[in-house]
């Protein structure tokens, strides 16, 4: 299956426009090396011996240097911090809720929940009834349905609520957050009418323009994270003061935390993988093959880097966690929420049933209009993932559009 590619580099360089500030060294040419038919090649006796001691002193000085920066690392975030507040009872809020939980057993963490079922079920059973009913919960999660007693004396508050709902969400609760409270977001995505990102809708909804935030990416299943599974993420924020101290509170054993300040870069990348999820599962449920799912996914991942960088994100951002890891994670494995979407819908099923299925949220579904008109705005042409929102709208089928895009001019848009 082909795709469109990025335009190809002009390769018109002058001689002259190279510099060298030595000449270039001079090699001497001896014999061509034998026939591997009528000679075997002898390794000197010494020769693994050699490559294993180098490889060994190679990892001895890792661990060495890990280790030093570990015993020089600072604490004392996590140690002063007495009390955590999490927005949203979905199973990425609860994770990072018993993940944060697992850091000091004296911390308080409170989910501030709507259902009162699971409210119920985290305090008397400490399980989430309707996400995690089988992973028991650290004794100091604590659920209410009370946003003043949640948020009182909070050192800091992860937001896990669908971007969707996130404005009204918070003005409901604007009353009772300490405009000191640093916001580190778990929600991706852009808002469908107004295009803002969480870094906006956050200090909009709470009517402070300062408020502190940080926002939270990359490859993460909250399932692995409950199972305590290796992961890594990145945290961004324009203030690097707090994006360390965000790294102190969560980085662990089974977490590592990479710091950013693009903001940016991270946000947008968050947005729209999950559209090219999407487009990957479409891929998987009309049986395209992996021929078809790479070349998608490697067009899908051209055009997040097109728009991200118009946007003003950083080149490093686009092939670290949030980016690359990210897509790689969404778009390949079963667990991801807009995978299945669109497996679904390449397999024949309507939107309205999918949706009505599951009992979480697929960001991509909501988000594919909200790429569009940004592309659009800043001049973009993105192809696949306007494939996706048009399938999304239902004017279009999943066969028609592996056809059109199939059919595209074989030149890259600028």
């Amino acid at each position: 299956m082909t795709w469109l590619l990025e335009p190809p580099f002009h390769s018109h360089i002058r001689r002259s426009e190279y510099h060298f500030s030595a000449p270039l060294p001079r090699f001497r040419c001896s014999a061509l090396p034998p026939e591997p038919e009528t000679e075997s090649l002898v390794l000197s006796p010494d020769g693994p011996k050699e490559r294993r001691r180098i490889v060994r002193l190679a990892w001895e000085k890792l661990v060495r240097w890990s280790r030093s920066l570990r015993s020089r690392a600072k604490t004392d975030v996590l140690e002063r911090t007495n009390k955590i507040v999490v927005l949203g009872g979905g199973s990425f809020g609860t994770a990072m809720a018993a993940h944060v939980a697992t850091r000091k057993s004296q911390l308080e963490v409170n989910m501030l929940v709507r259902d009162h079922q699971v409210c119920q079920s985290i305090n008397e059973e400490h399980y989430n009834c309707k996400y995690f009913p089988q992973h028991k919960l650290p004794k100091n999660v604590i659920a209410t349905t009370d946003a003043k007693a949640a948020l009182l004396g909070a050192d800091f508050c992860f937001h896990a609520v669908p971007v969707q709902f996130s404005s009204s969400f918070l003005e409901e609760i604007a009353d009772y957050v300490d405009p000191g409270l640093p916001f580190i977001s778990l929600s991706k995505g852009l808002e469908l009418n107004t295009l803002r990102t969480m870094s906006q809708i956050i200090p909009k909804a709470l009517k402070n323009p300062r408020q502190p935030y940080v926002v939270l990416s990359g490859p993460s299943f909250a399932l692995e994270l409950m199972n305590e599974l290796p992961t890594a993420l990145v945290v961004a924020s324009k203030d690097k003061k707090m994006a360390n101290s965000v790294q102190q509170l969560m980085a662990s054993k089974n977490l590592r935390i990479n710091t950013s300040s693009d903001v940016t870069g991270v946000e947008i990348a968050g947005a729209l993988k999950n559209v090219l999820a999407i487009a990957a599962g479409i891929v998987e449920g009309l049986n395209l093959g992996n021929n078809s799912m790479a070349a998608l996914v490697s067009q899908g991942c051209s055009e997040i880097r097109w728009l991200a960088t118009k946007m003003g994100a950083k080149s490093t951002t686009l092939t670290g966690l949030s980016v690359t890891g990210d897509v790689m994670l969404t778009c390949f494995v079963s667990l991801s929420r807009n995978r299945t979407v669109g497996v679904r819908l390449g397999s024949g099923e309507k939107l309205d049933e999918i949706l009505s299925s599951m009992n979480q949220v697929a960001e991509g579904v909501a988000t594919a209009g909200a790429v569009i008109a940004l592309a659009q705005k800043y001049k973009v042409k993105v192809p696949v993932l306007t494939a996706v929102a048009r399938i999304i709208d239902n004017e279009l089928t999943p066969t028609k559009a592996v056809f059109e895009l199939m059919n595209l001019p074989q030149v890259a848009p600028i």
